[in-house]
């Protein structure tokens, strides 16, 4: 059973840091495109960060550009998102994805072409 599953989520200050981590099992994270979404309450689902299974290439949505990093570990076959000067816009639910085709070219995917996504855990900002 392929699955991915986060850790790491939970309430913060604004200002403050998380580091968020999605564990894959089941398969191997190796020339596997890797991301993070993020759905608010009400709000479509937002590409958050993504990194190329090709070659390596990272793309950041325009609103946390010099805030969150994204990052992968192959031999733990696990990636993160560590995320920094937290703002209570970032609230959200995050969820981890991955996909051995999806296409990483100047922007993540559409959530339609990940297919393997993980639970999802809650970030809360708090003003």
């Amino acid at each position: 059973q392929v699955q991915l599953v986060e850790s790491g989520g939970g309430p913060v200050q604004s200002g403050g840091s998380l580091r968020l981590s999605c564990a894959a099992s089941g398969f191997s994270l190796d020339y596997y495109a890797i991301g993070w979404f993020r759905q608010a309450s009400g709000k479509q689902h937002e590409g958050v960060s993504c990194i190329s299974g090709t070659d390596g290439s990272t793309y950041y949505a325009d609103s946390v550009k010099g805030r969150f990093t994204i990052s992968r570990d192959n031999a733990k076959n696990t990636f993160y998102l560590k995320m920094d000067d937290l703002e209570p816009e970032d609230t959200a639910v995050y969820y981890c994805v991955a996909d051995r085709f999806a296409p990483v070219h100047g922007s993540c995917p559409v959530r339609q072409l990940w297919d393997t996504w993980g639970q999802g855990t809650q970030v809360t900002v708090w003003p």
